[in-house]
């Protein structure tokens, strides 16, 4: 018997490729399922199932593609409804992979269709569990995903799950691995950590959702400082519930190179949001005007997702030469499968057609400690966790997952600072902004990492001294 853990840190998703005898089992894979194919040609194996522990919301799975490329089944638990043909299995029904068994435990509470699959080894043990969003290292998913679908409030959700895991979780050994479907940076929850696999036994005593005196508690301690979910993942279900275009075929159509001329005329007949991937320090430098700038290297698809929000529209890409492919791959991982083209030659092209090009101003934090004082405004886009654990003084918190509420309100006329952690989502929200109409401001280079090393900017981390508007 052979586990892989697929770990995709972008996402902070985790797939698994089991392999018994000459079957394998692969459960919640990734869009792009050539990597799959391989493997599995690899070892000379035939894939028997394809598991998913339920409607995914951050991503979109390739369940569908790899079903059809395999004919192999796809597996949900108990209540599922797709739009396509799968074996909706019922609680504790055992599917056989060669000479070990998974056997599926309905474990509702993150969505109503949510399941455990539990792995009995050759010799009859019960060896490791592939959680998906029900438990994760140090938290539990999130309750509050699948309110509309099942008519439940996420309280009602909460204290599903809360019976979910003591009736089919808890009375689990204690040797027995714990494989989650995400870790920490996902969206699924709110205190998972960094390490992506554990004992249960470990979890037990470790994770604070298992160690709630009731139900009342733990539905109190899972909802408490749970934010609103990202918009976009409503789609990424309807998508992994109703079926998707084949990644080829958005692959094929987002491959197509474009000359400035055309990219522009594109630009303007669909209304595509221009987005740029390249790293903060080159775009602040000159970019398209209005376009966005989200960054390659960093947690690039799920801002994408926060921030572009509708997965039907069309987009123009601008990216370092040669990354055209990982970034069309990536995107269609969150469900924007309507990448029309990109700037051939990058930005270099556009630059070099003397077309019109637009600039970030960007200074270090040095410049930034000379110029603060007690009058300077300062918008801070970290998350509110990061502000209240220490910020500069009377900082405002604007946290970026949530520029669509606040920047509509932003006065123009009076300059700001504008500072994250350390340079990647500023530099996001400063491309919005300008996109807005917003610019008067100065981003910060390093964020309030860089600020933090000068000693030279007051801060504080009193929770009460908080400023949020």
């Amino acid at each position: 018997m052979k586990i892989e853990q697929i770990y995709t840190g972008c996402l902070a998703q985790g797939a698994y490729y089991i392999v018994s005898e000459n079957e394998a089992a692969i459960i919640d894979p990734l869009r792009e399922i050539q990597p799959y194919i391989d493997r599995l040609q690899k070892d000379d194996v035939t894939l028997k199932y394809i598991f998913e522990t339920h409607f995914h919301a951050d991503f979109v799975s390739g369940h569908v593609d790899l079903s059809k490329k395999t004919g192999a089944p796809i597996v949900y638990g108990p209540t599922a409804q797709p739009a396509f043909e799968a074996i909706v299995a019922e609680d504790n029904q055992v599917f056989e992979i060669g000479k070990i068994k998974i056997k599926v435990l309905h474990t509702p509470g993150h969505t109503m269709e949510s399941s455990t699959f539990l792995l009995i080894d050759e010799n009859g043990k019960e060896t490791a569990i592939f959680s998906g969003d029900t438990l994760f290292l140090g938290d539990v998913g999130r309750p509050d995903l699948a309110q509309k679908a099942a008519s439940m409030t996420q309280e009602e959700l909460a204290g599903l799950l809360y019976e979910s895991l003591q009736n089919k979780i808890m009375p689990l050994a204690d040797d027995i691995t714990v494989y989650p479907a995400h870790g920490a940076g996902s969206a699924c929850g709110k205190n998972m950590q960094k390490e992506t696999v554990d004992s249960l036994g470990n979890q037990k005593k470790s994770n604070y959702a298992l160690n709630q005196p009731n139900k009342e508690a733990f539905v109190e301690a899972v909802l408490d400082g749970l934010t609103a979910p990202p918009k976009y993942f409503g789609m990424n279900v309807a998508m992994n519930k109703g079926g998707y275009e084949s990644f080829e075929k958005v692959l094929d159509k987002g491959l197509n190179a474009l000359s400035a001329e055309d990219f522009e005329t594109a630009a303007e007949e669909t209304g595509a949001v221009i987005l740029d991937t390249r790293n903060a320090a080159e775009f602040h430098k000159g970019f398209i005007p209005n376009a966005v700038n989200i960054g390659l290297k960093g947690d690039f698809a799920p801002w994408a997702g926060a921030m572009i929000v509708d997965v039907q529209q069309p987009l123009l890409l601008v990216t370092d030469e040669g990354t055209e492919k990982e970034v069309i791959t990536r995107l269609s991982r969150v469900g924007f499968d309507n990448v029309i083209g990109y700037l051939k030659g990058g930005f270099e092209t556009w630059k070099n057609s003397g077309k019109e090009t637009d600039s970030i101003n960007r200074i270090s934090p040095d410049e930034f400690a000379e110029k603060f004082n007690e009058n300077s405004k300062v918008i801070d886009v970290r998350k509110i966790s990061e502000y209240e654990a220490e910020h500069v003084n009377d900082a405002y918190n604007r946290p970026l997952d949530a520029i669509a509420d606040w920047a509509g309100t932003t006065d123009d006329s009076e300059h700001f600072f504008l500072h994250c952690a350390g340079g990647y989502r500023s530099m996001i929200a400063a491309s919005i902004l300008n996109a807005k109409g917003i610019r008067n401001f100065t981003e910060v280079e390093g964020g309030f990492n860089g600020i933090k090393k000068t000693e030279k900017v007051p801060t504080t981390d009193f929770v009460c001294q908080s400023k949020t508007s």
